[in-house]
């Protein structure tokens, strides 16, 4: 079984893609939070954001990761 280790990028040669543009549900959180996600439960801190993906599960995301992956839709 192959193991790979976090940041150290194996010497393969990796093609490009491009996400796709899938609209989802979120909401800031002004409190901390726990949700109970796909891979267990996890946290969240004040400022953080609920995200509802694209088959209606449930996850926590920091709100620097949001910033630089999200834009918000009016």
């Amino acid at each position: 079984m192959l193991h790979f280790k976090q940041f150290e990028r194996p010497d393969y040669e990796f093609k490009e893609a491009v996400k796709k543009p899938v609209k989802i549900k979120c909401i800031q959180m002004q409190e901390a939070f726990t949700v109970e996600t796909l891979e267990g439960t996890m946290n969240g801190k004040a400022g953080d954001w609920l995200m509802v993906g694209v088959s209606g599960e449930l996850y926590p995301c920091d709100h620097e990761i949001f910033l630089k992956s999200y834009d918000l839709i009016d």
